[in-house]
């Protein structure tokens, strides 16, 4: 990378050049050679924070055509908030100083699905995979309000809004980061058929 972006509209501006590439079978796979991965033993200054799904489909570092160092990774489920999750990308704002915060969603996601089953049939699924259903629900009870007939991608964006505005809400360290316009939020939702990521949520100056 021939820059490494210091301020919110920047990170996006990279990180969107990187999707754009990705969809056009143009990938750069930068910062993925044996200087880079020497230059960063000691330190580490990734641009941009992803909170995403942890689905198998949805490799951010390939489908935003990035490279070592240059973003900090946080994956569950649904992309699901926990304690941990949001302490982790608390310390990405607070001692990494990454600009950009995104939670990442995607179409035809399982554990919105699995919320959406039920929701419409009242039976919880085993183990903790219900505590991500519970989480979820809210989101997806939302959506069905907006419009009874949501269909899953719709749960989806929803879900995704809800996630990002939950972040800055919940974490005064992330708040603090966005008012003074060091970090912005951003919430995209992926389209499996393409590998096309759109903004469905920004809280910060990303540039527009």
């Amino acid at each position: 990378m021939a820059t490494h972006p210091h301020t919110p509209s920047a990170a996006w501006s990279t990180l969107m050049a990187g999707n754009a590439r990705f969809v056009e079978g143009n990938s750069n796979h930068p910062n993925q050679d044996a200087a880079r991965r020497a230059s960063l033993m000691s330190t580490q200054h990734p641009f941009v924070m992803i909170f995403g799904c942890a689905d198998s489909r949805l490799a951010a570092e390939i489908i935003f055509d990035l490279g070592l160092g240059d973003a900090f990774v946080v994956r569950t489920a649904g992309h699901v908030i926990d304690n941990t999750a949001l302490g982790s990308l608390e310390y990405g704002v607070e001692y990494l100083d990454v600009p950009l915060i995104v939670v990442l969603g995607h179409d035809s996601c399982g554990a919105v699905t699995a919320t959406k089953n039920a929701v419409a049939t009242g039976k919880m699924p085993a183990g903790f995979i219900r505590d991500l259903v519970e989480r979820i629900t809210p989101s997806v009870l939302t959506s069905l309000r907006k419009d009874k007939d949501s269909d899953v991608n719709a749960m989806v964006e929803e879900h995704v809004k809800q996630t990002a505005a939950r972040l800055v809400e919940n974490s005064p360290i992330i708040a603090g980061a966005v008012t003074r316009g060091r970090a912005a939020v951003v919430g995209l939702t992926y389209r499996l058929n393409d590998g096309r990521a759109d903004l469905v949520y920004s809280n910060g100056s990303i540039g527009f």
